[in-house]
C-alpha cells in the first residue's frame, strides 16, 4: 500500500486548485464586494445567499449553517469524499503529480489511463446507451420499463439506456470519439478477446454515479431470453475509478435529501431506487452487485453527517420472507458501523418497493418507509420464532438468546422498554427478564455467536456541553473585527498587536483563534504571505476554531478595505480598553468585600491598583478616539 501523500504536493494542490473554480461547479457565485463571491449554500436550504468564497485566501464560509474550510474540505463535504480522495481528484483536475512518502517518486495511482479519461469515456458511453434506448432494437427494453411503471421521463431522470446486441457497437462509437481499446478496457466498458468487444450487450443499463454526478460504472439487466449470460444482472468490474464496495446507486440524487432529512433508505435494486424517488422517498440508494457492507455504511455516514449523534435514521427495506429476514439479521451483525438509529421497513407479501408502487401507488411506498420498525425489534421476532414458547425450557432458551440482543442496544434509555416488550413476547416476569439482560450485558461476547458478537456494548453518554454564544454577538464585536484584521491583513497590522494576549478575548472560540495566530508566528512575521490564513487554520485543532478562522477570513472588515497600521492600532486600544474595564470591575468587587479598617493594607493596595487601572483605561480610550475601532 502506498504511503501518505507528501505535504509539499498537498500544498501544491491547495495552491493550484482555485477554490472559486471548484465551487462554481456546484454553486452559482456572484461578486459580493471586498474580493469575495457569494451564492446559495450547497449544504443547507436557503433563499438569501449566505455562502461566501474568498479566492484570495482560498476559503469558503457559510454564515447560515457555519460550514467552512478550504478547497479540499469543500470537496470532502460536498461530495462525501475522504481527504485523500479529494486531494487526488483535485490533483487530477489541476495537473499536480502526487508522490508518496514511502517512495521518492512513487506515483499516486497505478499506471494506465488517467481518471479524467475514464470519466469522460463513461460520460460518452452513458449518452450513447441513452440514445439507443429510443431505437427500434430497444423495444423489449422500453417494454420492461413500462411494465414496471417507468415512462420516458423517468428513464431520462435516471439516465437509463440500452446496450445494443451488436457486440462492438459501443467499442466502435468510443473509437470514433478517440478512445483507445486500452482505455475502454481499463474503464470496464469493453473486454478483450481476439479484439475488443462490448462488456454489456443486449441489456438495459443504469449508470452508476458518484455523488458529484460523474458516471463511473454501469449495472446491466438481462431482458432477452436468449441472453447467453445466465446472471440476471452484470455490473462493471473493479476499475481504477469503480469499487463496488464503496459505491451506492442513487447517491447523486439522494445526497442532499439525506443531509437535510438525516435519513437514508437502503433498497435492494435499481428499479427500487427509481420507484422510491418517483414516489417521493428521495433518500433511497442501493448497493451495486454486492451485499451492503461496512464500506457502504461509511459512505452513508459521511452524507448523514453521522458522527455519534443518534438523530439520523438508516432504513433498510426487506421482503417479509425468510430471505428478507436473513438479510436483516446480516445487517444487524454490522450495525455497529452506524451511530444512527437503524430501522427495517418490511414490504407486505414479499413485494419490493418497485412492485409495491406498481400495485398500490406512490402513497404505499411512502407509507412503507413511514411504518418502519427498529431493527432490534424486528430481530427479536426472528430470534423468538426459533423457539417453542409453549414449553418452559423453550422460553428460558429464547430469553437467554434474546437477552444479549437487548443488552447490546446503544440507547440505554430503550433497554428497559425492550426488556418489558421481551417479557411480554416470551410470557415471563419482567423482573426475571431484566435480570437476564443485566447478566447478558456483563458477559463478554461469545465468539461462536455471530448474532451478538459483532454488536458493540453501549457507550456511556457524554455530558452535554454548554452552548457557546454566537460569534456575531455584539458583545464580541471588537474581538471579531480585531481578528479579521489579523487574518485578512497581517501586513497592515504588523507589530501593533505585540502586547495583545489571549486574555484580551472573552469568547472561547476567539481565544482559540488568537492561540492559533500566535502558534503560526503572529502577524508581525506574516507580511504579505498569501498562505498566512491557511497557516493559522492549520495551527488550530478545535473544529469550532477552524471554522471561525474561515469565517473571519471571508467576512469584510468594517469601515475599510485596505486598513493601515493606524487603523489597526485603534482596534488594539479598544480591545485592551475592554480588558482593562473587566479588570477594574474585578478590583471594585474585591474592594467592596474588603473592610477598610481591619484590612487597611489590602484595601489601600487595591485602591491604588484601581487608580492605576482607571488611568490606563483613559489613555487607551484617548488613543482610540476618532478611529473606527473607537466608534464601533
Amino acid at each position: 500500500m502506498a504511503g501518505r501523500i507528501r505535504d509539499d504536493d498537498i500544498a501544491e494542490v491547495r495552491e493550484k486548485a482555485r477554490i472559486d473554480d471548484v465551487v462554481s461547479g456546484y454553486v452559482t457565485l456572484k461578486r459580493a464586494g471586498g474580493g469575495s463571491l457569494k451564492g446559495l449554500c450547497p449544504f443547507h436550504d436557503e433563499k438569501t445567499p449566505s455562502f461566501n468564497v474568498n479566492p484570495a485566501r482560498q476559503f469558503f464560509h457559510c454564515f447560515g449553517c457555519g460550514e467552512g474550510g478550504d478547497v479540499i474540505s469543500f470537496l470532502m463535504k460536498v461530495d462525501g469524499l475522504t481527504f485523500t480522495e479529494s486531494v487526488e481528484r483535485l490533483a487530477e483536475k489541476f495537473g499536480v503529480q502526487l508522490r508518496r512518502e514511502d517512495g521518492d517518486d512513487q506515483p499516486a495511482r497505478p499506471r494506465g489511463p488517467s481518471r479524467g479519461r475514464l470519466i469522460e469515456a463513461h460520460k460518452v458511453a452513458q449518452e450513447f446507451y441513452a440514445e439507443q434506448l429510443g431505437g427500434p432494437d430497444a423495444v423489449v427494453a422500453r417494454q420492461f420499463l413500462h411494465e414496471r411503471g417507468f415512462d420516458q421521463a423517468a428513464a431520462e431522470m435516471f439516465g437509463v439506456g440500452f446496450a445494443p446486441r451488436d457486440g462492438e457497437a459501443l467499442v466502435r462509437h468510443l473509437r470514433g470519439r478517440r478512445f483507445t481499446d486500452e482505455e475502454q478496457v481499463a474503464a470496464g466498458l469493453a473486454a478483450l478477446g481476439r479484439s475488443a468487444y462490448d462488456r454489456f450487450r443486449g441489456r438495459l443499463v443504469w449508470p452508476i454515479r458518484e455523488a458529484n454526478g460523474d458516471t463511473i460504472g454501469f449495472g446491466a439487466r438481462r431482458i432477452f431470453d436468449d441472453d447467453r449470460i445466465e446472471a440476471k444482472y452484470l455490473n462493471t468490474s473493479e476499475t481504477a475509478i469503480y469499487k463496488k464496495s464503496q459505491v451506492l446507486y442513487g447517491i447523486d440524487l439522494a445526497r442532499t435529501a439525506m443531509k437535510d432529512s438525516q435519513q437514508a433508505v437502503v433498497v435492494e435494486g435499481y428499479t427500487d431506487v427509481m420507484a422510491c424517488h418517483l414516489a417521493g422517498v428521495t433518500t433511497a440508494v442501493a448497493s451495486c452487485g454486492t451485499a451492503f457492507g461496512q464500506d457502504h455504511a461509511r459512505v452513508l455516514r459521511r452524507f448523514l453527517g453521522d458522527h455519534g449523534s443518534s438523530g439520523g435514521e438508516v432504513i433498510f427495506t426487506f421482503d417479509g420472507d425468510s430471505a428478507g429476514q436473513k438479510a436483516a439479521m446480516k445487517v444487524l451483525e454490522s450495525d455497529q458501523v452506524f451511530a444512527s438509529q437503524t430501522y427495517v421497513a418490511v414490504a407486505p407479501e414479499g413485494m419490493d418497493p418497485c412492485d409495491l408502487r406498481l400495485r398500490e401507488g406512490d402513497e404505499a411506498v411512502r407509507e412503507l418507509v413511514a411504518k418502519r420498525q427498529p431493527l432490534y425489534r424486528f430481530a427479536l421476532g426472528n430470534i423468538l420464532a426459533r423457539y417453542d414458547l409453549d414449553r418452559a425450557d423453550g422460553r428460558v432458551d429464547a430469553l437467554r438468546d434474546a437477552a444479549g440482543l437487548v443488552a447490546s442496544i446503544r440507547d440505554r434509555t430503550k433497554v428497559d422498554s425492550f426488556s418489558r416488550e421481551l417479557a411480554h413476547m416470551v410470557g415471563m416476569d419482567v423482573d426475571e427478564v431484566r435480570a437476564e439482560v443485566r447478566r447478558a450485558a456483563s458477559r463478554p461476547p461469545r465468539t461462536d455467536d455471530r448474532r451478538t458478537s459483532r454488536v458493540p456494548e453501549a457507550a456511556p453518554a457524554e455530558p452535554a456541553r454548554p452552548a457557546l454564544p454566537s460569534l456575531s454577538d455584539p458583545r464580541f464585536l471588537i474581538e471579531r473585527e480585531m481578528l479579521k484584521l489579523v487574518i485578512q491583513h497581517p501586513a497592515g497590522v504588523g507589530r501593533t498587536t505585540a502586547h495583545v494576549t489571549t486574555d484580551d478575548f472573552t469568547h472561547p472560540t476567539f481565544q482559540g483563534v488568537w492561540a492559533a495566530v500566535t502558534a503560526a508566528g503572529g502577524p508581525a512575521g506574516a507580511g504579505d504571505d498569501p498562505g498566512w490564513a491557511a497557516r493559522v487554520r492549520a495551527a488550530a485543532t478545535d473544529p469550532a476554531v477552524i471554522a471561525a478562522v474561515t469565517e473571519l477570513g471571508v467576512e469584510p472588515v468594517r469601515g475599510t478595505s485596505d486598513p493601515t497600521p493606524t487603523f489597526a492600532v485603534a482596534y488594539v486600544y479598544r480591545l485592551q480598553e475592554l480588558t482593562t474595564s473587566r479588570r477594574i470591575a474585578d478590583v471594585k468587587a474585591r474592594l467592596q468585600r474588603t473592610n477598610p479598617v481591619e484590612q487597611a493594607l489590602d484595601y489601600n493596595r487595591m485602591f491604588g491598583e484601581l487608580v492605576v487601572l482607571e488611568q490606563h483605561r483613559r489613555r487607551l480610550r484617548e488613543g482610540a478616539v476618532g478611529q473606527p475601532g473607537g466608534q464601533s
